[in-house]
């Protein structure tokens, strides 16, 4: 039986939480230098009208036409993305240019070979507004178990949610509409008394 959220709904316009988790759940980030190559790839392939570009010897195209990310964090050993899909294939093929460009790299950098990740990534439609903000609140909640200050976290995109400055890349608006301002997101994501990962559990790592 597949796993959890292995088997995905493509549709045009679909809002997905994506995430996956090392191999035997192993490190994929082991220092701020392999974080930070993945967010860049995250900005070569999202920001608007960048040409596609390349990360030392890999070339990768820009889909910023067909994707648009929400929300991430990177842990150290998983990753989770809430991506907006705009048309039928953009998602595969972000997922794709991504995972298969942050892989040559790690490999070649720390001297291995093989799969980094643990299968193919998770993808689950967030068919419901409440559904989204929740799912960003558990994403941006997951470095608590590493570090106090959810604000302060450098692989996250929680601090821009708290700022009326956000990289090109990254759409905000969108669960930010469905609150009063920031400071009432800052609070909906630090009220410990909404257990989240409850809400959501069809929808979180497996």
């Amino acid at each position: 039986m597949p796993s959890k959220n292995s088997v995905k709904k493509f549709v045009p316009g679909g809002i997905y939480h994506v995430y996956n988790r090392g191999v035997e759940k192993r490190s994929i980030f082991t220092d701020d230098q392999d974080y930070r190559v993945f967010l860049n790839l995250l900005k070569i392939v999202l920001a608007p009208k960048e040409k596609s570009d390349n990360l030392g010897y890999i070339r990768i195209k820009n889909r910023s036409d067909s994707v648009r990310l929400f929300a991430y964090c990177l842990m150290p050993n998983h990753f989770h993305l809430i991506i907006n899909q705009l048309d039928a294939t953009g998602m595969t093929e972000f997922m794709r240019s991504i995972t298969n460009a942050y892989v040559s790299y790690f490999n070649k950098r720390h001297k291995r070979v093989g799969s980094l990740f643990q299968g193919t990534y998770k993808a689950a439609l967030i068919d419901k507004d409440e559904y989204l903000t929740h799912v960003s609140r558990y994403i941006h909640m997951n470095p608590l178990e590493i570090n106090s200050k959810l604000n302060e976290y450098p692989y996250s995109s929680y601090k821009y949610y708290l700022d009326a400055n956000h990289p090109n890349w990254l759409s905000v608006s969108t669960i930010l509409e469905q609150f009063n301002d920031n400071k009432d997101y800052e609070k909906f994501v630090e009220d410990h008394k909404i257990d989240s990962l409850q809400f959501i559990k069809s929808l979180a790592l497996d």
